[in-house]
């Protein structure tokens, strides 16, 4: 006889339950619901893609491997946002923002922010395979501030667009609540400003301007590293807004853990809600965004030159958008279409190394597998030693750090999905961190294939 799904899930919870830690399970597993079990394919669904994303990013492979146990024979699992005509409650995160408490008084709503670029809305971003995820975790948190996702925490290298999808979230939320108090600064500025009130004694004020708002938007929280007075100041502030159901929204050059000289109270307090990366963009979400951004500006450039840009400026958007504006520029004033050639010159001092020089995949695969003494078949096998397993997380960490290619492209040239290869260049850089010796290693194959 068949199990019902809901019978199946409840044994397959109680199957996880002793596989991750309480708070995991109340904060991603809880959140489930089971819909249909059709032969052996279990069907979940989950309150948004947001959750989707998250859980077959971090969690599918358990869960299906507990609804295997549970069943007895092997279950394939597929999680799908949940229908919204259903009327049947969803379990909540095991910390809920609490019951809006009444909040602080707020300061008038024009001393509160400093203004919002207006081009920074979620309209005028560009998604592509190294932003998705984020940009799912930023749309959910604009349409539910306070919720589930408290604080955000979103990190990436400088110029990838964190700072256009946190002010998204900022007019999102002031276009369809306009009532709401909206607080956006750089941790630079919230120093500053912190200094300035302790030396005229107006630290009541400074605390009513950050304690009254709705949604507190901060660039750059890595800024605070070392600097105890004002980790002490923004602690309490940030226990009192997240208490409140507030909702705020941080940016930072690197996760919570990483950064050196930041509080561990901190760190902890960040983690309590999600932190995403934005990676740098891969070719094909480079053209769109350049293209995009030359509509916007009614610049007329050749597809041939966006290209150009976009395979010789890989890891910074905005100094991408800065040489499209610099070719438009020369080209308005030389009266004259832009050649490839013209381009080269005059971008010679912002361009990357040309494509030609960057080690594709499979020189990395050669290199690695020459250094290692395997076969470069081994590598995009399904071979788990040792022996195989670490050049293959190396060769793949090399291609995500050396190459522009997505990593679901990166997966397939190694036989492996996207989700693979995010595990491994973890594995990776956390074994690099805390090994000098493998990190040197790791250093000598990138001076091989001429990246340092």
């Amino acid at each position: 006889m068949t199990m019902p799904a809901e019978e199946l899930w409840t044994r397959a919870c109680a199957e996880l339950s002793v596989r991750v830690s309480q708070e995991v399970f109340s904060r991603w597993i809880k959140v489930i619901r089971p819909c249909s079990l059709d032969g052996d394919r279990l069907r979940l669904s989950v309150a948004n893609d947001f959750y989707v994303f998250w859980l077959e990013e971090n969690y599918l492979p358990m869960i299906a491997a507990a609804a295997t146990v549970a069943a007895g024979r092997e279950i394939r699992v597929n999680l799908a946002v949940e229908d919204r005509t259903s009327t049947a409650p969803v379990a909540a995160p095991s910390k809920p923002a609490p019951a809006a408490k009444p909040r602080a008084p707020a300061a008038p709503r024009d001393s509160v922010s400093t203004p919002l670029d207006a081009g920074f809305t979620f309209e005028s971003f560009v998604l592509g395979p190294s932003n998705t995820f984020a940009h799912a975790a930023c749309m959910a948190v604009a349409q539910t501030p306070g919720r589930a996702y408290n604080p955000l925490l979103i990190f990436g290298g400088s110029g990838l667009g964190k700072t256009h999808l946190m002010q998204a979230i900022g007019h999102h939320v002031l276009k369809t609540a306009r009532s709401a108090v909206v607080c956006y600064t750089s941790a630079e500025a919230f120093l500053n400003e912190y200094i300035e009130c302790l030396q005229h004694n107006r630290m009541v004020a400074f605390r009513k301007k950050y304690r009254g708002v709705d949604l507190l938007l901060i660039d750059d929280i890595h800024f605070l590293a070392g600097k105890a007075g004002l980790q002490e100041e923004f602690f309490h502030m940030f226990n009192e807004l997240h208490t409140r159901g507030r909702q705020i929204v941080l940016t930072s050059d690197r996760p919570p853990s990483e950064i050196q000289g930041l509080d561990k109270r901190l760190v902890s307090r960040f983690e309590w809600g999600v932190t995403t990366q934005i990676e740098p963009p891969d070719v094909e979400t480079r053209v769109a965004i350049l293209r995009k951004k030359a509509a916007a500006l009614k610049l007329h450039l050749s597809d041939e030159i966006i290209l150009f840009i976009a395979e010789n400026i890989r890891n910074n958007i905005r100094k991408m958008e800065g040489a499209l504006k610099s070719v438009a520029a020369y080209s308005a004033l030389q009266g004259a279409p832009l050649t490839r050639e013209a381009a080269m010159q005059v971008l010679r001092g912002c361009l990357d190394r040309t494509a030609a020089d960057a080690p594709t995949i499979d020189v990395i695969q050669k290199t690695v597998a020459e250094f290692f003494d395997v076969r470069i078949s081994d590598m995009t096998s399904k071979r788990r030693m040792q022996t195989v397993v670490v050049p293959r997380q190396v060769a793949m960490y090399l291609s995500r750090a050396l190459t522009s290619r997505s990593l679901p492209s990166i997966g397939d040239a190694f036989s492996k999905n996207h989700a693979t290869v995010l595990h491994a260049c973890r594995l990776i850089g956390e074994r690099m961190r805390h090994d000098p010796s493998f990190q040197e290693m790791v250093s000598t194959l990138r001076r091989r294939l001429g990246a340092d």
